[in-house]
């Protein structure tokens, strides 16, 4: 007992009953909220020690060593006994007949509660808000780590209370609480595509063929001729290219028909480096004829000036 200044208050209310489900007594809808029925006796004891209301209670199951808070509808219970919805009793890990201590108690208004369904049906629901709103209307108070109940649409949708503050039990009787919602039990992300990844083989195989260089623009790689069908002393330096081996040895091929080409006779005109085309029989017998003409120039007279002979007008 203790003095306030005005007059002696009892001490707070402990008693231990057995405990039954709601369907014992046929009052089917407690079950949808967190309110218990005791026995008249109850709300005599409850009435002498001037306990505030409402009527908060903590039910707790001392063999396991689980509690929760709850509320009280009636007191039309039998003697010894009290009867609670069944989840709640799920809660406590009790069985029907078991004994549980009921202690009256004070909890602080909420101020925020975080939930999280066990399943994703609860957020199908057309208005999972304004249905859990009015659930909540039937309860009095919650307990971080207990499941409560959501019944709609003759659906049973249970909720895990995962944070409450400003303690771990609250009062939600005439309090504006902010609610927050965590991922259901059941979610899972949706998995990123993962890229196809190539076999060993065939990366090797990639790798053992290399590409091949694409070969460069090269302007002016003909081999020059003249007019007169006489040999070139200058020969222009090959082209360097990035092609592979056998395109290097083609120009080769190429420079040396340009220089067996160069003896062909006089009157025939080539262009380009086209001459590697030329079969080998006109070439043998360009040879031949750029031999025989070798002599002919060497005997011709050089072209010397005024070497004709005089003639007077006189006569």
């Amino acid at each position: 007992m203790y003095f306030d200044g005005y007059g002696y208050h009892g001490t707070s209310f402990e008693q231990t009953y057995r405990c039954y489900p709601a369907s014992f007594i046929e009052k089917p809808q407690i079950e949808s909220g967190d309110k218990i029925i005791m026995p008249p006796s109850a709300l005599d004891r409850l009435a002498s020690l001037h306990i505030d209301y409402p009527m908060l209670f903590e039910l707790r199951n001392e063999a396991t060593d689980r509690f929760s808070h709850c509320g009280v509808l009636e007191f039309i219970a039998e003697e010894g006994m009290i009867y609670m919805p069944y989840w709640m009793m799920e809660n406590l890990l009790l069985q029907e007949g078991d004994i549980v201590r009921v202690k009256n108690v004070t909890l602080p208004k909420g101020k925020y509660v975080k939930l999280q369904p066990h399943t994703k049906d609860f957020l199908d629901i057309s208005n999972p808000k304004a249905i859990l709103e009015t659930t909540l209307r039937n309860y009095s108070c919650l307990t971080t780590g207990d499941s409560i109940m959501v019944a709609y649409n003759n659906k049973k949708y249970y909720i895990d209370i995962i944070e409450t503050k400003p303690s771990n039990a609250i009062s939600i009787i005439e309090t504006d609480c902010e609610v927050d919602f965590a991922p259901p039990l059941d979610y899972k992300e949706p998995e990123k595509p993962v890229a196809p990844v190539s076999s060993g083989k065939g990366t090797a195989q990639v790798h053992e063929v290399p590409a091949e260089a694409e070969p460069k623009f090269s302007p002016f790689t003909g081999s020059g001729r003249r007019l007169d069908g006489k040999p070139m002393n200058y020969q222009p330096p090959p082209v360097p290219s990035l092609g592979s081996k056998d395109k290097v040895q083609s120009h080769q091929s190429a420079g040396s028909s340009s220089q067996s080409s160069a003896r062909q006779s006089q009157g025939k005109l080539v262009f380009g480096s086209n001459v590697s085309r030329v079969p080998k029989a006109t070439e043998k017998e360009a040879g031949k004829e750029a031999k025989q003409e070798e002599p002919q120039k060497k005997e011709e007279p050089k072209f010397q000036a005024f070497t004709g002979k005089k003639y007077s007008l006189r006569g």
